[in-house]
């Protein structure tokens, strides 16, 4: 078995008084799709960042193609880490964004990238201080896919592009993964959008791991039981509920766990309807206990803008 493209191990942040990061270990495999997931301030942007050596553990360490990668060059030239509130000289245009990453990444495709300009029509010479949410996105976005880096991380740079720009960028990354494979890390309060292209899920709250495995295993962990509240509190006794809605006599169950055909058998007999849950509920139903409400993450999922995310634990 090959050695994981990044090892954390045992990982803690702290920033005065707030634990960003408590204690988590994963490993990230060599060409994977992954998704980082969970409400804000839970501590995916600090995260990566220490990842990427862009912020400092306070105690864990980290390893990146085997190596710390702290003032490393040769592991720092292989990475690309591009977040939603990326920052370029006042007088850079789009062109001298890539030049510059042109000459950082040894891997860069000039031509993907002049494509994808005009796929996401990008100005290229008005100064990037004078475009729009959007337009910025994109060029975070093209920077990103264009790198080829083999270690690829997009904290939510694609939130200021229209649906339509997003579908864009999602074809552009899967038709490039499939020809340039390398791990990816997503992290995006769009879940359901993004759910199709991951391959392992990490979910992270209150800065611990919480959900750590290929998304293949995790389609089915959770269903949602409905019925009268009589028969579904029968069927669901002894079980991990994770949600629970009820008006009048009926009820809505979500489950942690997947049923047996048996049990799918018991369920049909009493009357009941049994449903999957969408990764983007499994995340809301997971994290719920600590302060998130559906309609916390339909908002964030509508377009946050950086001042919601600001605070020292992301």
């Amino acid at each position: 078995m090959s050695t994981p493209v990044v090892q954390v191990q045992d990982l803690c942040r702290n920033y005065r008084d707030v634990l960003a990061l408590d204690h988590v270990s994963l490993s990230l495999e060599q060409d994977k799709i992954y998704g980082l997931l969970g409400r804000n301030v839970a501590g995916k942007t600090t995260l990566m960042s220490i990842m990427t050596a862009q912020g400092f553990a306070s105690s864990g360490s980290v390893r990146v193609f085997g190596e710390a990668p702290y003032e490393n060059e040769k592991v720092l030239s292989r990475i690309c880490f591009i977040r939603e509130s990326q920052k370029y000289p006042d007088d850079f245009k789009p062109m001298h964004a890539f030049r510059a990453a042109a000459i950082f990444y040894k891997n860069w495709d000039n031509e993907l990238a002049l494509r994808l300009a005009k796929d996401f029509q990008l100005p290229m010479k008005r100064r990037i201080k004078k475009l729009s949410r959007g337009q910025l996105s994109a060029v975070g976005v093209i920077i990103g896919l264009a790198s080829r880096a083999e270690l690829t991380f997009f904290d939510e740079p694609y939130l200021g592009l229209d649906a339509v720009a997003r579908q864009l960028f999602y074809d552009r990354l899967l038709a490039d993964y499939a020809e340039f494979p390398r791990t990816i890390v997503l992290s995006s309060h769009l879940i359901d959008e993004v759910a199709n292209l991951l391959e392992h899920i990490i979910i992270i709250d209150q800065g611990r791991i919480i959900v750590d495995d290929d998304a293949e295993n995790i389609r089915g962990q959770a269903v949602n039981v409905a019925g009268t509240a009589t028969r579904v509190d029968a069927f669901t006794a002894g079980r991990t509920i994770l949600h629970r809605e009820q008006l009048g006599a009926l009820q809505s169950v979500t489950l942690d766990g997947a049923l047996s055909a048996a049990e799918r058998r018991e369920a049909h007999e009493l009357g009941l309807e049994i449903g999957p849950v969408s990764l983007q509920q499994f995340v809301i139903r997971k994290t719920l206990d600590v302060g998130l409400s559906p309609d916390d993450l339909e908002q964030d999922a509508q377009g946050s803008d950086s001042k919601t995310r600001t605070g020292v634990a992301r």
